[in-house]
């Protein structure tokens, strides 16, 4: 079992067909995240705003640096509905920001975040990077270095990494153990460079499972053999 992990989730699992705020599905993703938390692991949540704003598609109706603060924006709504629900459960959670956003969010220092975990609470990271250009992969690397996490789980709705795309490729295979030199060699789209280069360097395991199956989180957080590891 893993002691601290980061965990990648996109905004669009908190939505009704990927969009929206739909309560149903942010009571099937905290389901799935109540067995980890109950095993005493340390979770910190990096959440994505795509079922709010997509950026890299409103990036051609509008300046694409001003999308991106809209999309960092979203993940606030997100991380404050998980947050709070996760209450409703009887779970202590607190959300950061990157960036300061006034009364009713805190802005996140190494500090506050190593108090939240020793205190058990789930911390979730909202805002990105605090820059543009940034993709939540990266604002979850750098979550996962800065707190000593040992593996991000990056929950998806595809079974882990293929050595090609299974949705054009019907062949595509699996690849259940894969290394960072691996992943470099054959181009493998685990996550964005710039993250992928800091648990490479950081050592940082990568676990990417498909979220729709219930127990996965838990196997994944456990070190079973779920979807695709990463690793050195």
């Amino acid at each position: 079992m893993h002691k601290k992990i980061v965990i990648k989730l996109s905004g669009e699992a908190l939505g009704k067909n990927g969009s929206g705020i739909d309560f149903p599905s942010v009571d099937k993703i905290i389901s799935e995240i109540l067995p980890v938390y109950k095993k005493g692991v340390s979770i910190g949540i990096v959440v994505g705003g795509g079922n709010i704003w997509r950026g890299a598609g409103k990036g051609t109706f509008i300046d694409k640096t001003a999308a991106d603060y809209v999309g960092m924006t979203a993940t606030l709504i997100n991380g404050m509905v998980l947050a709070e629900r996760l209450k409703t459960k009887g779970v202590p959670a607190v959300v950061f920001s990157s960036f300061d956003v006034g009364n009713f969010l805190e802005q996140f220092t190494l500090d506050k975040i190593n108090r939240a975990f020793e205190d058990k609470k789930i911390v979730i990271m909202t805002g990105g990077t605090g820059r543009p250009h940034f993709t939540t992969d990266t604002a979850s690397a750098i979550f996962a270095v800065e707190a000593k996490a040992e593996a991000i789980l990056k929950a998806t709705n595809v079974n882990g990494v293929y050595d090609d795309d299974p949705r054009k490729n019907l062949r595509a295979k699996l690849l259940k153990q894969i290394t960072f030199d691996d992943v470099v060699k054959k181009n493998l789209k685990v996550m964005d460079l710039a993250a992928f280069s800091l648990c490479r360097q950081h050592k940082i395991k990568i676990i990417v499972f498909n979220f729709s199956k219930k127990g996965n989180m838990l196997r994944a957080a456990s070190g079973e053999n779920v979807g695709s590891f990463v690793g050195s």
